[in-house]
């Protein structure tokens, strides 16, 4: 068996990558030092950047991606919350490769978008054995 053929027949799971969220949390702090506007726009601004880098944080915290040789299945914890079963995908990229922000996949019915809170080398390893 070949090295493609032998990762498509296992379930590879997605590790987690803070990089997205720390870096938002960090632009939150770097946001209310700024000398512009008043000081209610600064909170304003790095209130709303710190909670959605926190928001991040969770969600890399406790949702895991996997790929079988079927479909992607999205974990919170330990249960199954969403299987996108291959057979249904038209496209499937990740946008800004080379500084990988968002994943986009579009089923025959919807389109999907995920922040890159797992390890994007190993996504694009997956999506070229998967669904090639």
């Amino acid at each position: 068996m070949n090295a493609s053929k032998e990762l498509t027949a296992q379930t590879i799971e997605l590790s987690p990558s803070y990089r997205i969220p720390v870096i938002l949390v960090i632009a939150a702090i770097i946001l209310l030092l700024q000398p512009w506007g008043g000081w209610v726009t600064r909170v304003v601004c790095s209130l709303g950047t710190a909670f959605f880098g926190l928001f991040l944080m969770f969600q890399a915290v406790t949702i895991r991606l996997q790929f079988t040789s079927t479909a992607l299945d999205i974990y919170r914890s330990e249960k199954l919350i969403r299987r996108f079963p291959y057979a249904d995908w038209t496209d499937a990229r990740i946008l800004w490769s080379s500084i990988p922000i968002l994943f986009y996949f579009k089923e025959i019915k919807s389109i999907h978008f995920l922040p890159i809170i797992f390890d994007s080398k190993m996504l694009k390893k997956c999506l070229n054995e998967y669904l090639v």
